[in-house]
């Protein structure tokens, strides 16, 4: 999230501005407070669709026999689904390779398991790692842009950042060196 943000000085203007309008002058961030901040939660979504931690979801057995773009996938098949590809199909999504968090400020889409398009964990809508995996990403993110101005080191540009992923089991950045 920070090397988009790092990326685009622009988005990291306004969430940390929203970020410092909502604590205002008080000695911490709190939950009543995250929950206030519209765009960190457009810049979280944002950033989970373009670079979700497992790009593979786990993976899946059909019940039964189905027909899916296509192809017929036998009754007890395994499954997987590309999670990263979806997430950037051009089909769902207007510039699927910008990171445009303005594109969640009127949009219903949630990673909660019902909006096919952006599902960077999978599509376990009782899972609790969810809702506490998202609320620990805003309340660190938060804490982040109202405690810390960010910048690139001199002489370094946007333009110039690596933002190649590495893959494995999950999938980081690369080391950032700012």
């Amino acid at each position: 999230m920070m090397a988009e943000l790092l990326k685009h000085p622009n988005a990291m203007k306004k969430v940390q501005e929203e970020v410092r309008n909502v604590v205002g002058n008080k000695l911490k961030v709190d939950a009543e407070d995250v929950s206030k901040m519209k765009y960190l939660k457009c810049v979280l979504k944002e950033t989970l669709r373009l670079h979700p931690a497992g790009p593979l979801l786990l993976p899946r057995q059909t019940s039964a026999s189905v027909k899916l773009g296509g192809y017929d996938i036998p009754s007890n098949t395994t499954v997987l689904i590309n999670a990263w590809a979806i997430q950037r199909d051009p089909k769902w999504w207007e510039n699927p390779e910008e990171f445009i968090p303005e594109r969640f400020e009127n949009s219903s889409i949630d990673f909660k398991g019902q909006d096919f398009q952006l599902n960077p964990f999978g599509f376990g809508r009782r899972c609790p790692g969810i809702a506490f995996g998202v609320a620990s990403i805003e309340f660190v993110m938060a804490n982040l842009l109202y405690w810390f101005d960010w910048k690139l080191p001199a002489g370094e540009t946007a333009e110039n950042m690596d933002m190649a992923e590495l893959y494995g089991l999950t999938v980081t950045k690369k080391t950032l060196h700012v």
